[in-house]
């Protein structure tokens, strides 16, 4: 299930498929729609939603962690365990921040995200801060969808200005 806004008629169409009625359409933003295309349909209200949201959801995230490492100091696992936990999730967070943040600006490898799946919902927390940071900018992934819409357009455009005239009306060299 996705969180995507927008009315049906903008997210019918996709940037790389086009569609009968007048060319590519914009591709849906999770909690955008297609209020990035124009900043429009409380756009700014949106991201400032994200990133609260986002930074409310990191910081709840701390403070389970926080949790955490209180019941491992009840237990009385020793100092080595306690660092090499902390060490996990602050590593795992690290490359799952730059692993967002790279995402929105070029398409993921299916099959290296499948490989990192498990090291990415251990360090959920810095997921959750590249939302947050990138939403502060614009909507995140934006970049991505811009420049493959705008590409899709231009292409459209070209293929659509080529034709001139009714192709059914040509003569036929014999």
């Amino acid at each position: 299930m996705s969180d995507e806004t927008g009315t049906p008629e903008d997210q019918a169409g996709s940037a790389r498929g086009g569609t009968a009625g007048g060319g590519p359409r914009p591709e849906p933003l999770r909690f955008f729609g297609t209020s990035w295309v124009d900043h429009d349909h409380g756009y700014a209200a949106r991201r400032a939603g994200v990133a609260a949201g986002s930074l409310a959801a990191a910081t709840a995230s701390c403070l389970v962690l926080r949790f955490a490492y209180d019941g491992l100091q009840i237990a009385g696992t020793g100092a080595f365990v306690t660092v090499l936990i902390i060490a996990m999730f602050a590593i795992c967070s690290a490359l799952a921040f730059r692993n967002t943040w790279e995402g929105f600006g070029r398409r993921h490898d299916p099959q290296r995200q499948a490989s990192l799946r498990g090291l990415l919902a251990i360090g959920f927390v810095g997921s959750l801060l590249a939302y947050f940071f990138r939403a502060l900018t614009e909507a995140p992934g934006e970049k991505l969808h811009r420049e493959e819409y705008d590409k899709a357009r231009e292409e459209y455009e070209r293929r659509s200005t080529r034709r001139t005239g009714d192709p059914s009306r040509r003569r036929r060299r014999r």
